[in-house]
């Protein structure tokens, strides 16, 4: 059977859920009500390394209003004594516990628990609560550190070929080392947990994540609860980025003290606060590449020191990009960690990938110059169409349609004016690019999909959306499937009693959950038309699956005039449901799989005040099918920015005497506003994919952000002569 309308998907159709969010009719984790709703205001340590001697909370207590102070001395018990329990995106060791004992771990840990009638009340008596240290010296700077780097345990790829070799043999070779700083997520909703005790004593929860069954799963294992008893719900989430992957400290801290009190908690972490748990981490990162005379990639080492936890060692995938996105027989990668007194990072927006091609591409640049060859054409030079990581071809690879037709729109120029010699007025015009990766994944997914009274379909996963235009996608998704305008179609998400999704990340939401829900309609149609072959005197009887087709709420043969509507089969047999989980191909393990891009940037440099503004940028994305270009085009404008916002903005400043972040507010941490933002022009080449999963689609959220940086960083180069290897590229480091 196949649907005649035309495809939902590839359509450019406007996001379901945005007449709700610019309405305020979309609810966020903060906004729900209960009665005799309780608000609780979190205390942090001030000391980085140590423990609690002691806590004064009797003036805290004394306020009007005020019902409970907790503290590691009365909280409930918390089942993950023996460090059992996990999350899905945990890291090697033992995760970290909220008021678990009198240890402190890392600056701004919470240590108290102020509940009260209203938030005011709750944030002024936590003030008033009083903590008695035994300081101890920490240590927090990971360049002062590096001599106590320890294998990560996720190693990069082993090595191939004679790297050092190679290398020192090389007509041509660069050897540069390159900085980034810690970056925190801040998205614009703030984490917060809603627990909703019920009479029955469960717990219905509001809580900020990417993923409703992890928080559930989370919460079932550290306070022993059934997981009948604690549903878990995120219709709307105000962005993540990352953050929301793990559950954050205030989702344990709510639901013990509504166990405890027997009554609903809301905790909603300040902005300060939101400097207290993940982030993405600060890296050193040594590239010595090596070439000949004509460019051709000799050899490559590419060695990374990243800083984690002293509980817990985070990794990410730094180093492996250098192994596999060019052609080159000879290579070395390492990834080492510094333990540090501060908390676990976290995964943050194309996790390894932002970092470590960053390095990448600049070094790639800087080899460029030294060999004299035009950077775009370095780049063709050293195309590979395999993984050389996994000596796998690749199901498919567009990037030199990324090259060619981004390079066209953008003007890139054949011949490269020298570094520092295009001017206008005072302004230096640099040009500059770089190429991104991510990888393209598909996680087991399930999705459910039922018939209602008037013809319409609900489709139905445990998935969220965190700002990237799930519910739109799904829904196109399933009116494709189901041969159903898009508007007879209803998409439920964020509750963990739905059917199993996985995390929302990594960009593969689409390729996983999305596969679900088309398995799921295909499965309805075929109920469909099963029931429809029961109706009395019924001619789909004599017809074959093939010779049925859906399409506009219809069941119609394809050569004749019998058709049976969506309605009819509903008022005859009630609610007709189907259900699919679906898994990667084994077609899959023969091909590595990776969406691509290719991005050009120029900048403006002022040659007396040092300032730089992106002018333009042209961004060409290989993700194979794009189910819904608009929503598509967002995400990779938003990746963009932030690209721009990691090259120019952002850092986390931490005074390491303190330990503790001094810029953890959004008037210090920088973000670029629209006036720092210049033409951004997106395209998608054609990318056909029958490998990568049924849709063909390889997902946008992460590849957006990758490479932009690097793109930034050479055009501030070509246009300045200065090579800045340490980000953010601010006016003090130009001058």
């Amino acid at each position: 059977m196949n649907s005649q309308l035309p495809a939902a998907i590839g359509t450019p159709l406007d996001r379901i859920d945005g007449p709700l969010k610019v309405t305020g009719g979309a609810r966020y984790a903060a906004e729900y009500r209960a009665e005799g709703l309780l608000h609780g205001a979190v205390v942090s340590s001030s000391i980085t390394l140590g423990r609690i001697l002691a806590i004064d909370s009797n003036a805290a207590s004394a306020i009007p209003g005020v019902h409970w102070v907790m503290t590691h001395l009365n909280r409930p018990p918390l089942a993950a004594d023996d460090d059992s329990y996990e999350d899905q995106d945990s890291a090697d060791g033992s995760s970290f516990r909220p008021l678990f004992n009198d240890r402190v771990l890392y600056n701004g840990q919470p240590v108290a628990l102020v509940i009260a009638d209203d938030l005011e009340t709750a944030r002024h008596a936590a003030a008033l609560v009083r903590v008695e240290y035994e300081s101890r010296p920490h240590s927090t700077d990971l360049r002062k550190n590096q001599a106590e780097a320890i294998p990560a345990p996720a190693e990069p790829p082993g090595p191939r070929g004679d790297a050092d070799g190679a290398l020192c043999s090389a007509p041509v070779r660069i050897e540069a080392e390159y900085e980034l700083p810690v970056e925190h997520h801040n998205p614009m909703e703030s984490h917060a947990s809603t627990v909703i005790f019920q009479s029955d004593g469960s717990l219905l929860v509001h809580d900020k994540t990417q993923g409703a069954q992890n928080s559930q799963s989370y919460l079932c294992q550290i306070l022993k609860l059934e997981p009948s008893r604690v549903r878990v719900q995120a219709a709307f989430v105000g962005g993540a980025f990352g953050s929301g992957l793990r559950p954050q400290y205030q989702l344990p801290l709510a639901a013990m003290a509504a166990i405890k009190l027997k009554r609903s908690v809301r905790v909603v972490l300040t902005r300060q606060q939101q400097f207290t748990f993940g982030y993405r981490p600060r890296t050193v990162q040594r590239l010595t590449l090596g070439a000949d005379e004509t460019g051709r990639l000799l050899g490559l080492v590419h060695q990374v020191t990243g800083q984690t936890s002293r509980f817990e060692q985070f990794t990410a995938h730094v180093a492996q990009w250098s192994g596999m996105l060019y052609r080159c027989d000879n290579v070395r990668l390492t990834y080492r960690l510094v333990p540090l007194d501060v908390y676990t990072p976290l995964d943050m927006r194309a996790p390894g990938a932002a970092e470590g091609v960053h390095a990448l591409e600049c070094a790639m640049d800087e080899l460029a110059w030294a060999a004299g060859i035009n950077p775009l054409h370095l780049r063709l030079i050293n195309f590979t169409d395999t993984n050389q990581n996994l000596g796998k071809p690749y199901s498919s690879k567009a990037l030199r349609d990324c090259y060619s037709e981004g390079a066209r729109q953008f003007g890139w120029p054949t011949q490269m004016p020298e570094p520092g010699t295009l001017r206008e007025g005072d302004q230096r015009i640099g040009l500059g690019m770089a190429t991104g990766v991510w990888e393209a994944l598909q996680m087991p997914a399930s999705a459910s999909a039922a018939l209602a009274v008037d013809g319409s379909v609900v489709v139905a996963s445990a998935t969220t959306d965190i700002g990237t235009g799930t519910y739109t996608a799904m829904t196109q998704i399933a009116a494709e499937a189901l041969g159903l305008p898009p508007e007879k179609v209803r998409f439920v998400l964020g509750d963990s009693s739905l059917p199993k999704a996985p995390l929302q990340g990594g960009s593969f939401t689409v390729s996983s959950v999305g596969s679900a829900v088309r398995e799921a309609c295909l499965a309805l149609r075929q109920n469909l038309l099963d029931a429809a072959r029961q109706l009395p005197s019924s001619p789909f009887q004599h017809f074959s699956d093939d010779q049925v087709q859906c399409s506009d709420g219809r069941l119609q043969a394809k050569t004749a005039e019998h058709r049976v509507g969506f309605v009819e089969l509903f008022q005859r047999y009630g609610s007709l449901r189907a259900s699919a989980t679906a898994h990667p191909s084994a077609l899959r393990q023969r091909y590595a799989t990776a969406t691509h891009s290719a991005v050009f940037v120029e900048v403006a440099v002022d040659e007396a005040l040092g300032t730089v503004r992106v002018r333009r940028v042209v961004s060409a994305i290989a993700a194979g099918r794009v189910v819904n270009p608009k929503t598509a085009r967002s995400q990779i404008i938003g990746g963009v920015i932030w690209g721009v916002s990691m090259a120019l903005h952002e850092a986390s400043l931490m005074d390491h005497r303190l330990g503790r972040f001094m810029n953890h507010n959004l008037a210090e941490y920088h973000l670029p506003v629209q006036a720092d933002i210049g033409d951004i022009r997106v395209l998608f080449v054609d990318e056909p994919d029958p490998v990568v999963n049924p849709l063909g689609s390889k997902g946008v959220g992460e590849i957006g952000i990758v490479g932009v940086a690097a793109a930034v960083a050479n055009a501030v180069y070509h246009a300045t002569g200065k090579r800045i290897r340490e980000l953010p590229i601010t006016l003090d480091k130009l001058l």
